[in-house]
């Protein structure tokens, strides 16, 4: 989301946490990511999904992710001022979703250090957290973005 002044690495608090809002699933684009993307038993066939370990039909973690990555670009990252990633560290899957959960998202700004090659950016460290609609614990994962700083 962006607002009418671009957010700089210096406008990020430490131990914030920033809403990224929520997203439903459903069982029809639940099987058709997976038939792209991840084509497992448990993600396609609702039917062979009820002998599986998770005992029903349940979304790709790579699905989660990707639409937990949609809400974070369209929510919190502002386009002006986002320069990418490094990457993702403990990406955990921690419960299932099947079609109809509904998922609410937030970030926390756990850690921002200037970057010590390139003086113009700063490097943010998120803890990101996404629940179901029964609050239970779905995903978490720790990111590292890299955003301009502030012009002098």
């Amino acid at each position: 989301m962006q607002s009418a002044e671009p957010r700089y690495w210096e406008d990020y608090e430490v131990g914030r946490k920033y809403p990224l809002g929520s997203t439903s699933f459903t069982a029809e684009e639940i099987v058709e990511f997976a038939e792209k993307f991840d084509p497992q038993s448990f993600h396609v066939d609702a039917e062979a999904a009820k002998s599986s370990l998770f005992g029903g039909l349940c979304a790709s973690g790579w699905h989660v992710a990707a639409k937990l990555m949609r809400l974070f670009v369209d929510n919190y990252v502002d386009k002006r001022t986002a320069l990418g990633s490094p990457g993702i560290d403990e990406l955990r899957w921690l419960k299932p979703v099947r079609p109809g959960d509904t998922l609410t998202a937030w970030v926390e700004c756990a850690d921002k250090v200037p970057s010590k090659s390139r003086p113009t950016l700063g490097v943010i460290h998120e803890h990101w957290t996404a629940v179901n609609q029964n609050g239970e614990l779905v995903m978490t994962s720790r990111g590292v973005n890299m955003v301009r700083r502030r012009p002098v």
